[in-house]
């Protein structure tokens, strides 16, 4: 299904992404793939060819949304349980419920800053020291889309990283690396974000100094015309 740029993303990414892998090999397959998808001619050409249309714009729209963390979620190619991958656009001075949180995924990730600039800080647990945070396990509800948010109890974490991750920039993590990213420029920061879904977890970690967070958070995906919209005024942006 799709036009020649959403085909061949497709096979990119089943021949990088659908073998039987060890998470490290995953961790850089997706490096490698999001690099090859994030160079700005060919992401351009991917979203132009989607906002006319091609692909699936009514199921990818039922999973793009804007996020909790700050940054709009757009889907590109929904790989099923194997892979997706996804637009993200974080838009200068937007608030967001939980964007100081830090969290991990449900499975390896790999992104690709396209345009903008990220800062991201890695975590560890620690019996003692660091800061205090309190920790949720993060889920999806069944009846809806909806993030679940059950209390874990306090903990304690240790900065252990910082980076500065410029255009043209790529990173990947394994699933439990606990991690914040944000952005302070004055222009949009658009990444492209692959999740590999293979070996997904039950639930995320998610960890706030920030004060108590409501059990359930709502999840609104977009509408079809929406989400087309979205795609169509991106690949201005990718043509700016």
């Amino acid at each position: 299904m799709g036009g020649r740029q959403v085909q061949a993303a497709r096979r990119l990414l089943a021949e990088a992404l659908d073998g039987e892998l060890h998470e490290h090999e995953r961790v850089l397959a997706a490096r490698s793939v999001i690099a090859e998808l994030g160079s700005p001619d060919r992401l351009l050409e991917l979203t132009a060819e989607l906002a006319s249309g091609e692909g699936d714009p009514e199921g990818c729209a039922r999973l793009s949304y804007r996020h909790v963390l700050g940054f709009d979620k757009l889907l590109l190619i929904d790989g099923g349980p194997h892979h997706m991958l996804r637009a993200h656009l974080w838009h200068a001075g937007r608030g967001a419920v939980g964007k100081e949180d830090i969290h991990n995924h449900r499975s390896p990730l790999a992104s690709y800053v396209v345009r903008g600039h990220l800062t991201m800080e890695l975590y560890a647990p620690v019996p003692d020291g660091g800061v205090e945070a309190d920790r949720y396990q993060e889920s999806l509800s069944d009846e809806s889309a909806d993030w679940l948010l059950e209390p874990a109890g306090p903990s304690r974490l240790h900065l252990t990283h910082v980076a500065e991750y410029a255009a043209g920039s790529t990173y990947a993590l394994p699933a439990n690396t606990l991690h914040r990213a944000w952005t302070e420029t004055a222009e949009p920061t658009v990444t492209l974000f692959l999740e590999t879904g293979s070996g997904r977890r039950r639930h995320t970690d998610v960890f706030t100094a920030a004060g108590p967070h409501p059990g359930a958070v709502p999840k609104v995906p977009l509408r079809a015309e929406e989400y087309l919209s979205e795609l169509a005024a991106l690949a201005g942006l990718l043509r700016s």
